[in-house]
Parts: structure tokens; C-alpha cells; sequence
């Protein structure tokens, strides 16, 4: 079991080998088991090299060779729930030597991609969805008469979703020819594998048992209260050792739970399942960091690792004095600002609750839990179910406030509208990971909320630009009766001070943080600092908006007055965000000047580096000032201007 993540590449013959799946037929037993200790190795140094997700990868090792052994990939079909566990996927299926580029702008993506490989049958970020689409690949397999395996591998909690129990329920009703395989690490639902379970699974995998059980059931069938019987006493002997009642009263043939570090066992059972017909459910356990020791005792925290940098060499200059105040502050994160001003408020609020869809550690929200723990709901992958749970304890006395990412929130963007929004109930979400988030790419970026969210009658959305401006901004979200959001980004913001009293701010108001001439820069959140440069530059009025819904409007009728250009900047789609309803303002006091709207284009933007992506969007300062001279709006005054302020 490795201590550290190897800096040097590990040496490993058999894996080079290796660059498509259908390789791993032809290896015998023995080279399989060594195969599955280079690749954890392999796996550990790439990620140590690139950043990204590795802890669920780890424990899939040897589920994936079992898969990639067994079946017939890429025609018979494997979709994976959640995505970060298929790294042990890419680098088996031809994109080992592509693993450097892991999450880098164009590089490989840190989940399933369809245009990137045959072997990814579609693109999973987010959860719960595997085994919806795999039950349609093999109902258009059926439709269609192809003979073809479609695996849904669902683990790292997906098996809580709302849409993951859905598809089950519909799949005991239609009855393809499928298998799901629960990946149980532990960070889902948890069951104790014992000696008895175990033999029991492999009795149940068995070919001669499912021999024995159909042949007895078309028998026991014509006998209608024998058949009864040894239904329920199959069930009740099944449900004393495993969990397997509850999929099989969906209409699953459940088998498990199976040691998933077990590969000899894996594929054998594999193998006998293979070719059983109708729904089939796999139960296996396997363990998060499976190979790596900090890992193995930290799951959550080795759940993803930044990029390991390597120690220069030579001698290293000496730290300076305790005493010594050089160093600027550690700059905050967001989702540590939103934490702290939970905390803080639910000392002060005893009807706060907070709410979160299996995103504690992500919102900043482990405090809390511990101090409030009797306030405190994680409703597991359940987006819709937290905002419905939020409504109803609104409408009861309750204060909710709810952590939830940006593209998460749109999961739950139907009971956002009947159920918050169209009762105008008390109800606080704090959206973290707003605009471009990096690495995790179009299936996370927060592109879209002030679009979705700004249409919605009732709403009051804030975006705040620093900080100290977050907390504020909080508060008066939270103080405000009725449905409110305040959206940040991922990561930390410019290095503003946090101000431990909570004052809030009024709702609706803007701040002029620059005073100019001619053009006015209006910036709604996190990138003030550019909106400030490039002011600096053109000798530009600008303004920190502060909040989308409501505008201020009296600012921007002055400016509409006073400018010739006015700019506005946001990390949010261009169509249907703030800059459209500056746009929309501006046309109903028939503004005659000319208005940019900076932000995200009309596409879905690749991973990469925030500053990278940013920059390719133009959303920095080089690119306003671009645009302003560009439009003719920074030149000299025209004579008309000139008469006009003589007769100031």
C-alpha cells in the first residue's frame, strides 16, 4: 500500500501494454491482479501530476478491469455514475499517455466525454442519471434487435438521487436486458459484507441456482400458493443477510454485496451474469482510496488532490520570524465566507436550518453540522427534494437557508418556481460555484442561474464582488421575507476584509466605485477588479451593480443621462443575464447611446484554468478597454459635446 504519491513515473510493463480494453482478454489471471497494482500506482502519479479526482477511481481499479474483461466494450456499453470514477477507465481504453493533460484546457476531460472516446457512452458530471440512459440503450437495443451488454455503474452516493430510484422503479416495469452495478464505497448506502453474505452472493450469481430458481418457478407458477412460498422465503432468506429486498420488490434480480477488491471473484460473477435476461442489480463494496493510506483513512479529503508540485532543490531561503507581519493574509474562500456567516447567523437566528444536496464539505458547511447539528439536513443527491424540504419548513415558521452549486440548483429548478417562488416563501439560497469554475468544465460551470433565476417573479438575486461584500449580502438576503439567492464563485475572492459584524446592505443598491467620463462599466459580481482597471485606463465611471434583481434603476436612468457607452460585465451566460436586463432598462428610458454586454457566449465552455477561460471569454480588463475604443465612445468630444459643457 503506497504512504505518498509517487513524483517519479512508476514502472509499469503490463499497463503499457494495455491501450484498449479488449487487450485484457488475452492476459492471463495472474498478470490482471498485477495489472490492477500498475494502474492504482499509474493512476496515483498522473493525478499527482495534473490535479483532479482520484480517491473514487481507486476503489473502481479492479471493478474496472473486471468490466473491460468481461464484456465486450466499446459495442457493449458502460455508463459510469458519478464520472470522477473513470479515470481507471480512460487510461484502460487507449488514453494513458493523454493523462498528463487531465483537466487542462485542451486536454482530457475530467468525466466521461462522448466526442473523446467510443468507450465514453455518455457524458455524466453530475449524478444519478446512469441508470435512466442505460436502460434507453437497451431498450433501443431491443427495439431495434441488437445483441448488446448495457452496464450502469452507479456509486459515490448517485444511488440516492431521486432519478436513480425512478429508473429502478421503471425498470422493474419494463424489464430490459441490463445490469446495475452499486458501487458501495461507503460514501452511499453501507452494509456489512460478511462471510455469510458472501457466500450466499456467489450461491445467488451461480449458474446452477438461476437454473434451479427459473426452472422452479415455471413449475411453482401453475402451483399458485407453492410459488408464493418460495418467493417470500427466497426474499426473507436474502433480506437476513443482504439488502437486496428493496430491488427486488422493484422487480431487480438483486446479487450481492460482493467484495469489489475481489477481481478473480468479480469476473466470475460477471460472467454469470452476463447473459441472464431482464433487470439485474450487481451489489458491490469496495473501498474509496483503495491502495493508498491517506486516502483509505480520509476519503472525503482525498476525494480530489490539488497538483503536487515538486520541491525545488538546493538550499531553501530561511522562513521568516514568527513575529514578522511581511506575508499578505491568506486570502478566504467563498465557501468558508458562506460558512462562517452560517454559523454566525444561526448563533443570532434560532430559526435557521440549513440545507445541503450532499455538498457539506463543498458549501463550507462541516462547522455547522457539528455545532447545529439538529439544524442541519443533508438531503444526499436530492436537489429537488432539498428545495421542496426548504418550502415546507418556510411555510411552518422556519428560517431555511440553502447551499447548493450553481449547476446542482438547476435540478431543482421546477420546485424553485411552484413550490419557493410562486408562494413567496422565506426561503435563502447561497449558489457557490458561479461562472467558470475550471478544471470540472460545461458540465459544472455555473453559467446559466441569472438567466433562469432573473425570470422568476418573487426573487430577490444578489452577486457580490469580494468577500466582505458576500457576507453582507447574505445577511440582507437572509433578512429579506421572501425567496432570495446570492451567487459566488469557486475559490477565493480579491483578499477584501471580513467585517465580523453582520449589517447587511440595502437590497436593490448599486455602489460607484469610479467616477468618469462618457462610458460606465457596470460589473455584477466577482470581477469587479477588471471592470476597475479597465475604468482606470479609459477614465471610465464604474459601478459595483451588486444586485441583478432588483436593478437600480435611478442609477441607471443617471447614467443613461450622463454616458455615451455603457458596458456591463458578468460570468454569466450573455443571453437572458444581467447585462439583458440592463439592456431591457436602458430601452424602456430610451437610452440613446450604445451598450456592450460582456459575459458567456452562446456555447457550453471546456475545462480549464478559471484565468484561462476567463480570458477566452473576454472578461478582463484588456478586452472592455478593447471594446470601448472600438466603439468610438473614448474619442476627443465632438463640438455639440463641447457647447454642451460650456453651458454647464
Amino acid at each position: 500500500m503506497l504512504q505518498d504519491i509517487p513524483i517519479i513515473r512508476p514502472t509499469t510493463p503490463l499497463l503499457d501494454a494495455v491501450d484498449q480494453g479488449r487487450q485484457l482478454r488475452e492476459l492471463s489471471s495472474a498478470q490482471l491482479e498485477a495489472l490492477a497494482e500498475e494502474l492504482r500506482a499509474f493512476l496515483l502519479y498522473t493525478v499527482g501530476q495534473t490535479g483532479g479526482h482520484f480517491g473514487a477511481g481507486l476503489g473502481v481499479v479492479e471493478l474496472t478491469i473486471a468490466l473491460h474483461r468481461v464484456f465486450n466494450t466499446p459495442d457493449d456499453r458502460i455508463v459510469w455514475d458519478v464520472g470522477h470514477q473513470t479515470y481507471p477507465h480512460k487510461i484502460l481504453t487507449g488514453r494513458m499517455q493523454q493523462m498528463h493533460t487531465m483537466r487542462q484546457a485542451g486536454g482530457l476531460a475530467g468525466f466521461p466525454k462522448r466526442s473523446e472516446s467510443e468507450y465514453d457512452t455518455f457524458g455524466v458530471g453530475h449524478s444519478s442519471t446512469s441508470i435512466s440512459a442505460a436502460m434507453g440503450m437497451a431498450l433501443a437495443a431491443r427495439q431495434q434487435g441488437i445483441d448488446r451488454k448495457v452496464i450502469a455503474v452507479i456509486g459515490d452516493g448517485a444511488i440516492t438521487g431521486g432519478m436513480a430510484i425512478e429508473a429502478l422503479a421503471h425498470g422493474g416495469h419494463e424489464r430490459p436486458d441490463m445490469l446495475v452495478i452499486l458501487n458501495d464505497n461507503q460514501m452511499s448506502i453501507g452494509y456489512n459484507t460478511g462471510g455469510l453474505a458472501t457466500y450466499f452472493a456467489k450461491i445467488w450469481a451461480s449458474k446452477t441456482y438461476i437454473a434451479l430458481r427459473e426452472g422452479s418457478k415455471r413449475v411453482l407458477e401453475k402451483i399458485r400458493p407453492a410459488w408464493e412460498l418460495a418467493k417470500r422465503t427466497e426474499e426473507h432468506m436474502k433480506g437476513m443477510v443482504a439488502p437486496g429486498t428493496l430491488f427486488e420488490e422493484l422487480g431487480w434480480h438483486y446479487i450481492g454485496p460482493l467484495d469489489g477488491h475481489d477481481l478473480p471473484g468479480l469476473i466470475q460473477t460477471l460472467e454469470n451474469m452476463k447473459d441472464l435476461e431482464g433487470p439485474q442489480f450487481l451489489h458491490i463494496r469496495t473501498m474509496k482510496g483503495k491502495g493508498f493510506a491517506p486516502a483509505e483513512r480520509d476519503p472525503v479529503g482525498y476525494h480530489a488532490i490539488n497538483k503536487i508540485e515538486a520541491k525545488p532543490k538546493g538550499p531553501q531561503p530561511a522562513l521568516p520570524d514568527a513575529g514578522t507581519t511581511h506575508s499578505a493574509p491568506k486570502k478566504i474562500k467563498y465557501q468558508d465566507v458562506f460558512g462562517r456567516w452560517l454559523c454566525d447567523m444561526a448563533a443570532k437566528e434560532p430559526r435557521l436550518v440549513g440545507i445541503t444536496p450532499a455538498m457539506c464539505e463543498g458549501s463550507g458547511m462541516v462547522d455547522f453540522a457539528k455545532r447545529f447539528p439538529d439544524r442541519y439536513y443533508d438531503v444526499a443527491i436530492a436537489e429537488q427534494h432539498s428545495v421542496t424540504l426548504a418550502a415546507g419548513m418556510a411555510c411552518d415558521g422556519l428560517k431555511p437557508v440553502v447551499a447548493i452549486y450553481s449547476t446542482f440548483l438547476q435540478r431543482g429548478y421546477d420546485q424553485l418556481i411552484h413550490d419557493v417562488a410562486l408562494q413567496n416563501l422565506d426561503v435563502t439560497f447561497a449558489i457557490d460555484r458561479a461562472g467558470l469554475v475550471g478544471q470540472d468544465g460545461p458540465t459544472h460551470h455555473g453559467a446559466f442561474d441569472l438567466s433562469f433565476l432573473r425570470c422568476i417573479p418573487n426573487m430577490v438575486i444578489g452577486a457580490p464582488s469580494d468577500e466582505n461584500e458576500c457576507r453582507q449580502m447574505l445577511t440582507a438576503a437572509y433578512r429579506h421575507e421572501g425567496p432570495s439567492a446570492v451567487r459566488y464563485p469557486r475559490g477565493t475572492g480579491p483578499g477584501a476584509l471580513v467585517a465580523e459584524e453582520m449589517v447587511g446592505m440595502e437590497i436593490g443598491k448599486a455602489v460607484t466605485v469610479r467616477k468618469g467620463e462618457r462610458v460606465a462599466i457596470l460589473s455584477f459580481g466577482a470581477l469587479l477588479p477588471e471592470a476597475i482597471k479597465a475604468g482606470q485606463e479609459l477614465n471610465a465611471t464604474v459601478v459595483d451593480m451588486r444586485w441583478v434583481k432588483p436593478l437600480d434603476e435611478a442609477l441607471l436612468q443617471q447614467l443613461a443621462a450622463d454616458c455615451a457607452l455603457i458596458i456591463t460585465l458578468e460570468d454569466n451566460a450573455i443571453a437572458g443575464g444581467a447585462g439583458s436586463a440592463v439592456t431591457e432598462y436602458l430601452m424602456q428610458v430610451d437610452f440613446h447611446g450604445t451598450i456592450r454586454t460582456l459575459g458567456l457566449s452562446d456555447e457550453f465552455h471546456e475545462h480549464g484554468g478559471q484565468e484561462q477561460q476567463r480570458a477566452a471569454s473576454g472578461m478582463t480588463a484588456e478586452s472592455i478597454v478593447r471594446i470601448a475604443n472600438a466603439s468610438g465612445a473614448t474619442q476627443l468630444f465632438t463640438v455639440e459635446d463641447a457647447v454642451k459643457s460650456s453651458l454647464k
